[in-house]
């Protein structure tokens, strides 16, 4: 799209009458701003809430089944008041039970906290903001979006108090125990409500993405071609396209196993018998179901990773203070992953009874996946390589997930040599990759993100000496809980399994299950240092300066607590790449996107310069940079500046190359 043609659509050419008029025919009332609200910042913030609310359910019922694990002999009596006849006489608890805790805490992690709490916080936030839109392309559908998710959220946490007690098929739900309602307790009302919460959960998901993806595609104000985008747009844009394409197969896997519980059809349900007695289903596989969760269950892997890693791109170029490197291989390196993300689901049935060729096809595919994530791991090292590192808490958080992304990517090229998960598949070696590489970096980027944009959110600043402790308790904490688990996942204790005693082979490494279950309980217990200064802050925080971090990004020319249209007036016109820090020249080492080539000619690249009366011209006329829009993203070649000139050898190599070979 051309600028003129972003320039109409988007009607930035309201005078700042208008504008204002615009800013008050919303928030009429309580119920229209903070309850249904069309606004993408407070429809933001109602996911965030929400999200750290399912965050405290998460950790909760995972402290619980860690003390099982962890401690064989502890009376847990004192929880019976809480958990009522799921704690037995003998003070353990109920075997059901725990398999109920382990699914709820699976479902709520990766999709209330890490999908709707990530994506649906900081998409819903941060895309109008950056890209300079009013709001969303339909606030209407926005809100909608976010109350499918609140109903669904609402089914889910009802499921908790049933008598039978909620899902109990573990968070993948396999048949036949998902299938079949008289299999077990957890199998009967508790299954029916985490399948039709799980429907209501992926129409928001499919209303939210339609949403961000036509946003980005029509929304950008002038002169913000997708060479101009930041990497967080670039990161939501490409999750949407992968949730637009792999919830809808989850949703078939869903209604087929509604059909197959409710209305007696095999899907997935083939010569079953139950005490003794032959039930008619004929037919079906339940490894076809398990086909139609990994063709979604794979990809959500990205849907919850790619989004932290745009926010730590961000974070991290920010806070070096210096550009994004390889800014364009990020973006390749993202695209590839979200093509390869459909073609990789089969690795986690390698156990199955897949056909071994078929295997190595996926096999060879999972560990090419390897190569662009390595990209961005490297990016992310070399961006800091020689920065003027400023360790604010949502810098340390975007390093600590670039510290995760790559332990917990080592074990997962392990794991995608079939020989090896054949081995490994169902031990803890796989609970402590894919919550290192999945939850716990993904939790990290949702945290950075909140430290980072907390002064946009809520005007005020969170307590940096809070953060600070915070984030070491966090980080030290998971890798204590995590990479134990690689030794007694070697060792085969396996995952999901109620109690570990009884088998002597396991009895070495008891005191190494103990020591994590205990580092597993001080590190929730230390999210409340992160509780306390979230809503601390909210009220009583220090007021936030207009740019306190000194970025370049659109959302911080927006006011310190902006309306419901972002911006009074006309929205600002883009001229430069998000990521012009430390420039050779400039007067101070961050340019802002919205400041024009022409009030910077003492920082200029020579073909910058050489556009600066193009640029005139094109603001006179209304129109930013129609053909003349690839003068961002420096590359290597671009940059002719004179060997010694003041500070070109370091821009050089801030964006890859060598000053000795120019």
């Amino acid at each position: 799209m051309s600028a003129v043609d972003i320039h109409s659509t988007h009607g930035v050419g309201h005078d700042a009458h208008l504008d204002h008029d615009h800013e008050h025919e919303h928030h009429d009332n309580f119920i229209t701003k903070y309850i249904f609200s069309t606004d993408h910042k407070m429809i933001a913030k109602q996911y965030l809430i929400s999200g750290i609310f399912w965050a405290i359910i998460g950790i909760g019922l995972s402290s619980i089944f860690r003390l099982q694990l962890g401690f064989q002999d502890i009376k847990l009596t004192w929880l019976k008041p809480i958990l009522g006849e799921w704690i037995l006489d003998s003070g353990k608890i109920d075997p059901n039970f725990y398999l109920a805790l382990v699914t709820m805490h699976g479902t709520i992690m990766v999709f209330f906290v890490l999908t709707a709490g990530l994506s649906g916080t900081f998409s819903n936030f941060l895309i109008p903001l950056q890209i300079g839109a009013r709001d969303m392309a339909s606030g209407f559908m926005n809100m909608l979006s976010y109350w499918f998710f609140f109903v669904a959220s609402v089914i889910m946490f009802v499921s908790l108090f049933l008598e039978t007690g909620p899902a109990s098929g573990g968070w993948v739900i396999y048949p036949p125990l998902s299938a079949l309602p008289q299999a077990m307790p957890g199998s009967g009302m508790g299954m029916n409500l985490w399948l039709i919460s799980m429907a209501l959960f992926i129409v928001s998901q499919l209303l939210g993405g339609i949403n961000y993806i036509t946003t980005v595609i029509n929304l950008r104000t002038r002169g913000m071609s997708f060479s101009r985008l930041p990497l967080t747009i670039w990161a939501f844009f490409l999750t949407a396209i992968i949730g637009l394409l792999s919830f809808p197969v989850l949703m078939s896997a869903a209604l087929l196993l509604i059909f197959d519980r409710w209305f007696g059809t095999s899907f997935y349900l083939s010569e079953i018998y139950i005490g003794g007695e032959a039930l008619p289903n004929v037919g079906g596989s339940p490894i076809l179901f398990q086909h139609l969760f990994w063709f979604l269950g794979h990809p959500e892997v990205y849907i919850v990773l790619l989004p932290a890693l745009g926010i730590t791109s961000e974070i991290i170029a920010t806070n070096a203070r210096k550009p994004i490197f390889g800014y364009r291989a990020m973006i390749g390196s993202m695209m590839a992953i979200t093509v390869l993300s459909f073609v990789v689901w089969a690795h986690h049935m390698f156990v199955s009874g897949l056909n071994p060729f078929l295997g190595s096809i996926f096999m060879f595919l999972t560990l090419i996946i390897a190569v662009p994530s390595a990209v961005k791991a490297f990016n992310y090292i070399t961006t800091l390589w020689k920065g003027n590192i400023v360790f604010t808490p949502a810098m340390l958080f975007s390093i600590g997930l670039v510290s995760f992304f790559i332990s917990g990517g080592l074990t997962g090229i392990a794991l995608g040599n079939s020989a090896i998960d054949i081995q490994l598949h169902d031990t803890y070696f796989v609970v402590a990759h894919f919550h290192l590489v999945m939850g716990a970096a993904s939790a990290f980027g949702l945290l950075a993100g909140v430290y980072h944009w907390f002064p946009k959110f809520f005007g005020r600043m969170l307590d940096e000496k809070l953060g600070y402790i915070h984030f070491w308790f966090t980080f030290v904490g998971i890798y204590l809980v995590f990479f134990p688990m690689h030794y007694i996942g070697i060792a085969g204790f396996p995952r999901r399994y109620y109690s570990f005693t009884g088998f002597q082979v396991f009895n070495k490494y008891m005191d190494l299950n103990h020591f994590i279950s205990a580092a597993a309980i001080l590190t929730g217990i230390a999210q409340f240092i992160f509780l306390f200064n979230f809503f601390y802050s909210m009220f009583k925080g220090r007021r936030a300066p207009q740019n306190p971090w000194r970025s370049n990004t659109l959302e911080w020319t927006a006011p310190i607590h902006p309306g419901h249209g972002n911006w009074v007036g006309e929205i600002p016109s883009v001229y430069r790449w998000p990521y012009d820090y430390s420039k050779p020249g400039a007067s101070e080492d961050f340019i802002p996107q919205n400041v024009p080539l022409s009030a910077t000619p003492e920082s200029n690249l020579p073909h910058e310069q050489g556009l600066i009366g193009d640029e005139i011209e094109d603001m006179e006329t209304g129109v930013v940079f129609d053909k003349k829009e690839e003068i961002n993203a420096p590359t290597v070649k671009d940059h002719k500046l004179p060997k010694g000139s003041a500070g070109a050898d370091q821009n050089i190599r801030n964006i890859g190359g060598d000053p000795e070979k120019l």
